[in-house]
């Protein structure tokens, strides 16, 4: 009797495994249904791996009609474009660059609440004109079903642009998105979300240029010691970093010479958050003036 408990409780498990794997793989086929119905199309592309998956979905059913169109600007970090260029082609695929700076727009750079918005509407303009220019209509971004449940004011500007999100029509979820990327030998799968440099600035503190260095080079730094999933949020002359919990112990064994290094760069302060890693933990706070 005891053995047929575990026995039958290890066959539950791996039908419920079937069926999770199962519906995943019948998402993916609308997703590829999609895609093939738009004949060609760009993939708005940043190496995570929302986008690498679509990416690698759009080139197997369209071939050399998929294009991967990849944004570089002062946001994002050398390490992400670098990451993103090498995931890319181990695809198989060679990323069209795209520049737009949203550091242009004096609006963003004032650094409102709807910054998400503006630079999504500079950004993705910009991949479209360069799609159209390559006789491309359908532009596609990497969002999917769990974004729908967050403020995302950057939403606003796909809809205003016409730009769909074929992973989140599908109704994939992210966990769904790592797991299928596993399975499909997508380069970026167990990659940790590295959002625009811009979110490590609290709202109405003016995002500058030596500010989004500050931080790039904060956060490689800290990545070199082994933190690979990191945030240094800038608060003036306060280096505030987020690591998991997990690993606060280990910052605080090196805080020497994480300190020196962040000194180094320009901060005169480097704190610890002991509530540890986070999203959005930057709108917790009255925006600064």
């Amino acid at each position: 009797m005891i053995w047929l408990f575990f026995h039958c409780g290890r066959a539950n498990d791996n039908t419920a495994a079937g069926i999770w794997q199962a519906v995943s793989d019948e998402k993916l086929e609308r997703v590829r249904a999609m895609l093939r119905s738009m004949g060609r199309v760009a993939v708005a592309y940043s190496g995570g791996v929302d986008s690498a998956l679509l990416v690698k979905l759009a080139k197997d059913v369209l071939g050399d009609d998929a294009v991967a169109m990849m944004n570089v600007s002062p946001i994002m970090s050398a390490d992400d474009a670098e990451c993103a260029v090498r995931t890319a082609r181990a695809m198989g695929v060679e990323p069209v660059i795209v520049r737009s700076d949203p550091l242009s727009d004096p609006g963003f750079r004032t650094n409102p609440r709807d910054r998400c918005y503006r630079c999504k509407r500079l950004v993705f303009t910009s991949i479209l004109a360069e799609a159209r220019a390559r006789g491309i209509d359908a532009v596609v971004d990497g969002s999917h079903a769990d974004d729908v449940d967050e403020d995302r004011p950057g939403r606003r500007a796909l809809n205003e642009l016409g730009i769909r999100s074929p992973l989140q029509e599908a109704g994939l979820s992210k966990e769904e998105i790592r797991e299928s990327s596993r399975r499909l030998s997508v380069p970026s799968a167990d990659r940790p979300s590295s959002p625009c440099l811009a979110t490590r600035i609290p709202f109405g503190r003016e995002i500058t240029e030596e500010a989004l260095r500050m931080v790039s080079e904060a956060e490689q730094a800290l990545k070199d010691r082994g933190f690979m999933n990191v945030r240094v949020r800038h608060h003036g002359t306060v280096a505030r970093i987020e690591v998991p919990r997990d690993d606060l112990n280990a910052l605080v064994d090196r805080c020497d010479e994480v300190v020196e290094e962040l000194r180094r760069l320009g901060f005169i302060y480097v704190a610890a958050d002991l509530r540890g890693l986070r999203s959005g933990s930057m709108s917790e706070a009255p925006d600064e003036e």
